[in-house]
């Protein structure tokens, strides 16, 4: 029998074990299939959303645009050319005309006659507990509409974050609807005297005046500085496009509330390992 000193000791140590336990989970970052599992399927497709829930991601991110009679469309570029073989400028073309296009068979042969999917589309395919990143690659023009989709959907407001690298966007997002979480898209660059632009200064400058929720930050010219900076100053940080095992370690550590990945499945076994 235990004596009164060892029952403490093993309720302490199994309130520590505990705790560490949930310290570890809650520390985990979210994973985000970027453009879906676009890494195995054609990129900003069903298929690719699918896939990307079959690997166990939290959330996925597609990229959105406004066509010339108002329909909103999931694709990367402002043209056709990469995923389709055919040049489709997507804000002068009607959803009529890109919905013709076949946006799979570029990925192989099993995805020939994939094509673009509506807004719509991709709200439906994520389940209560999941979450989607709305990466807005046009104007504010496209806000409006947006709202009004994301209304019907029957998406709960903490299942979706709002994306952008044009600060005029983000602005407009927190003024119309921040109920919305929404994050400042910056890609880090080195200058000729390998300073990183922006400046950490001028990144917290912008995120504050746009309101902005969050920085979402490339990978590339990273420094672990920088990042505290954000944190510090009360802004959450994220991070993207990560597909190799260290990298995605090292941001961990830094204090990533979320990891972009092409690669889902195989970030979420690193980071159970």
């Amino acid at each position: 029998m235990l004596n009164n000193k060892n029952q403490f000791s093993l309720f302490f140590l199994t309130l520590v074990t505990i705790m560490s336990a949930c310290i570890s989970i809650a520390e985990k970052p979210y994973i985000v299939a970027h453009r879906g599992a676009s890494n195995e399927a054609p990129e900003n497709t069903r298929p690719a959303f699918k896939l990307a829930w079959e690997q166990g991601a939290d959330a996925i991110e597609g990229d959105f645009y406004l066509t010339k009679d108002g329909r909103i469309v999931c694709i990367h570029d402002g043209n056709t050319k990469r995923v389709a073989g055919t040049n489709l400028v997507i804000a002068a073309s009607t959803f009529a005309e890109l919905r013709a296009l076949d946006v799979g068979r570029w990925k192989g042969e099993r995805y020939r006659s994939t094509v673009i999917p509506s807004v719509e589309e991709v709200f439906a395919l994520v389940p209560d507990s999941k979450g989607i990143y709305v990466e807005i690659k046009c104007g504010p023009e496209i806000i409006p509409e947006m709202l009004k989709i994301l209304t019907r959907s029957g998406l709960k407001d903490e299942q979706v974050t709002f994306i952008c690298f044009k600060k005029e966007v983000i602005r407009e997002l927190k003024r119309v609807a921040p109920h919305y979480r929404a994050f400042w898209l910056c890609s880090l660059k080195r200058d000729k005297a390998e300073n990183i632009t922006p400046t950490l200064e001028q990144a917290l400058a912008t995120l504050r005046e746009i309101k902005a929720d969050g920085f979402s930050s490339s990978l590339g010219n990273l420094s672990d500085g920088y990042v505290q900076g954000i944190i510090a100053a009360g802004f959450e940080w994220h991070v993207w496009t990560v597909d190799n095992p260290e990298a995605a370690k090292r941001c961990v550590r830094l204090g990533a509330k979320s990891i972009t990945t092409n690669v889902p499945g195989e970030m979420i076994r690193v980071l159970n390992d």
